[in-house]
């Protein structure tokens, strides 16, 4: 016996992203399936920092650092200041503290 989905995937379809914004979505939860990434990105929940206070702190290089961080920049979780010679590094928004804030939540429950 079939069921009558109609009116469910009505409703379903009615709300459904667009395609080009599903795959942005799957492109961001790409970047937060990287360890190093989640690592760097916690250390900079609790304050913002240089590359090389980032690199001793995880135990990498800060060449190894900076290009992470160019990949967490470029999908808009890391904002940066500069500070004379110095760029400082933070998250970009509370959106990025909430998720990483909610993984853990979840993962430790």
């Amino acid at each position: 016996m079939a069921h009558d989905h109609g009116a469910l995937l009505d409703h379903v379809k009615a709300d459904m992203p667009a395609d080009e914004l599903l795959q942005d979505l799957g492109d961001l939860f790409k970047v937060f399936g990287d360890t190093t990434r989640i690592k760097i990105m916690y250390a900079l929940y609790e304050d913002e920092m240089c590359v090389c206070a980032i690199a001793e702190l995880i135990g990498m290089t800060q060449s190894a650092v900076s290009h992470q961080l160019k990949s967490l920049k470029a999908a808009n979780l890391v904002a940066s200041r500069r500070e004379g010679k110095t760029i400082y590094y933070r998250l970009s928004d509370d959106h990025v503290k909430s998720i990483i804030a909610q993984g853990y939540e979840h993962l430790t429950e």
